[in-house]
């Protein structure tokens, strides 16, 4: 960006470039404003390791779980909120088709986090090959949630499992889920996607239609540019649980939260990752007046947080202090809103436009551009 040194002309630019948040959803719940600090916990989690047995794999399970719970017990008065586990935690490495793999959830699978989510009062998203009917022979990725209280809050069944080239059948023979449902929990409005749902816009762009907070995104693949996208037009949270290279917590903006990465010796291991998070936020772009966020280090110090990145000119901000919600101290300190700044320019521009003279025509038409390389 080349930055001219007028006062008026920097500011004309500053709204060229505001980080435009997304557009508020009408489906989102009402909520009391004020901090809203949710702990979560997620894993890089090798799934290729063979299969040591269903009681041998829950015991490993249930280690990272408790390994999350003691982080957050060690770094955050509330404990843990929200531990994440990879896709196919439970089955992977079973050995066979899709009807070989799958277990039932009812049984050992259920009791066993049941038990672990009363002992740390946390929600728990277990992925599995579930078997949904085995009379019917219907099978599907599926990540199960479980409340504090160890009941069945909710299944997510993936809506794109994916087949190779050269099959004819997807993941083994699973069946494809049908819905993208947000959960309600007593922190916020949680989606989940798994893996290969990453390719396809309708789940992202239901969850956020329907209001969704925080997206799990349990993967086999530990990409990252494509959940920033994701989170970034969005306007939520994703947590990503993966079995190598990175797990990775991004904020609304796709910047990223907390990442923890592993090297070669970590395949047959794994890794756990506990962080805060605050639902109760806002999306600043760029002013003069927030000095790339030490405006709020002024005014407020460490009543507020935030992450802000001048190479992206913006960031979250939030609260830390529960007798002001980050929309008062945005208030208080004049700043505007990202999305309120598109919005006014949006309606600037189109003012302007309606009554500007009627401009030459570009080459070509936005129905038909040239050809690149044709001849003029």
């Amino acid at each position: 960006m080349w930055w001219i040194h007028s006062t008026g002309i920097v500011a004309a630019i500053a709204l060229l470039v505001t980080f435009a948040a997304p557009p508020a959803r009408a489906d989102s719940p009402q909520r009391d404003p004020g901090p809203r600090k949710v702990v979560v916990g997620t894993t890089i989690y090798s799934i290729w390791q063979g299969w040591p047995g269903l009681d041998a794999r829950l015991a490993e399970l249930g280690a990272m779980i408790d390994e999350m719970a003691a982080t957050a017990r060690d770094q955050y008065d509330t404990g843990l909120d929200l531990a994440v586990l990879t896709e196919y935690a439970v089955t992977a490495g079973r050995p066979g088709d899709a009807a070989e793999v799958a277990l039932p959830l009812h049984g050992p699978v259920l009791d066993y986090f049941a038990e672990k989510a009363r002992e740390h009062e946390t929600y728990i998203i277990i992925p599995m090959i579930l078997e949904e009917d085995r009379g019917q022979g219907i099978y599907t990725n599926a990540a199960v949630l479980v409340d504090r209280q160890g009941e069945l809050a909710g299944i997510y069944r993936k809506v794109h499992p994916v087949a190779a080239p050269s099959q004819t059948v997807l993941e083994g023979g699973l069946t494809p889920g049908t819905e993208h449902a947000v959960f309600d929990t007593d922190f916020g409005r949680l989606g989940i996607q798994i893996c290969w749902d990453m390719a396809y816009d309708e789940g992202w762009h239901a969850l956020a239609e329907h209001g969704a907070e925080i997206v799990a995104w349990p993967s086999a693949s530990p990409q990252t540019i494509r959940p920033t996208v994701r989170a970034r037009e969005g306007g939520y949270y994703i947590v990503s649980s993966t079995p190598r290279n990175n797990a990775t917590v991004f904020y609304p903006t796709g910047q990223v939260a907390a990442q923890i990465e592993s090297d070669a010796s970590l395949e047959s291991a794994h890794a756990t990752l506990v962080t805060q998070i605050d639902l109760d936020y806002e999306i600043l772009g760029w002013q003069a007046r927030l000095n790339n966020g030490a405006l709020f280090d002024n005014t407020y110090g460490d009543r507020a947080g935030y992450h802000y990145s001048p190479r992206e000119d913006g960031g979250v901000f939030w609260s830390n202090d529960p007798a002001t919600p980050i929309a008062e101290m945005i208030k208080e300190l004049g700043l505007e809103l990202s999305h309120d700044s598109v919005e006014r320019n949006r309606r600037l521009r189109d003012r302007i436009a309606a009554d500007a003279p009627t401009l030459a025509p570009a080459q070509g038409t936005a129905d038909a551009p040239p050809a690149v390389g044709a001849a003029e």
